[in-house]
């Protein structure tokens, strides 16, 4: 089964051998890539709606693969248990704000016993990336891939190590990627420069604030704010690439941190 880019790159990110949970799994395709290709023993395809599912489990009958890839309705993780012996979660194309909630949703001892997060936020990156951090996990890999116009990045968490203290990120890992600037990604290059030319567009594009009403002008100042602020973590992200590899980095021996 061939993929697309984005599924390819959130399919490296899974550790080979583990059994994984694709949460939302829409087509079924991840699960059955892994399968496919050995990469997992087995898996479960999970969705919260029946057309999804059926459309997967069509898929996997059709690969023949219907002893290695359970099919489940379920809203997140909710109806994980630690029976299920997930070792790896993998959330993609959802929503930051609702990767955080499914998160949060399941059970603790499903989320001790599993090994690894393998998440694909489409917004609000840098919440999830927080959540993260605060929640005891450390971010060990990064990618970033562009395809069909659009910039998607994905990342794979790990258990802190028990005794290690939490490592919070700075603004600009949190909204870019500690991986990905440490290892100074190129197509995290092409985003920042990119967005840095969006950006001085908009602000050259702002009106004097001085020849408005007080509520316009209030508006446009705090619009003022949101873009000096973006192009100020742009340019220390770029710094940061320039610098070459450092030590932001959790987990330097990993994919993207050496």
């Amino acid at each position: 089964m061939k993929l697309s880019q984005r599924l390819l790159a959130a399919a490296s990110l899974v550790t080979p051998g583990s059994r994984p949970a694709d949460i939302g799994t829409d087509h079924g395709y991840l699960p059955i890539f892994l399968v496919q290709k050995g990469l997992a023993p087995s898996a479960l395809a999970a969705d919260i709606n029946t057309g999804p599912l059926l459309r997967a489990e069509e898929h996997i009958r059709r690969e023949g693969l219907e002893d290695k890839i359970e099919l489940r309705l379920m809203d997140g993780i909710g109806g994980l248990t630690p029976e299920d012996e997930i070792d790896t979660i993998v959330i993609a194309g959802m929503g930051g704000a609702l990767t955080v909630r499914i998160l949060e949703g399941g059970d603790p001892a499903v989320i001790a016993r599993c090994r690894e997060l393998v998440l694909a936020p489409q917004s609000e990156i840098g919440d999830v990336r927080e959540y993260l951090s605060s929640a005891g996990f450390v971010i060990t890999t990064e990618e970033f891939v562009f395809e069909d116009g659009k910039y998607y990045p994905m990342m794979r968490a790990q258990h802190l190590p028990e005794g290690e203290e939490p490592r919070y990120l700075r603004p600009e890992e949190a909204r870019y990627g500690p991986c990905l600037l440490a290892g100074a990604h190129p197509v995290l290059r092409k985003y920042l420069e990119r967005e840095k030319k969006i950006q001085e567009s908009i602000l050259a594009g702002l009106p004097d604030e001085k020849e408005l009403g007080d509520e316009a002008a209030l508006r446009i100042a705090q619009r003022r704010r949101e873009v000096l602020s973006t192009l100020g973590l742009n340019r220390l992200a770029l710094e940061r690439m320039e610098e070459g590899k450092d030590q932001s980095c959790p987990r330097r021996s990993e994919k993207n941190c050496t």
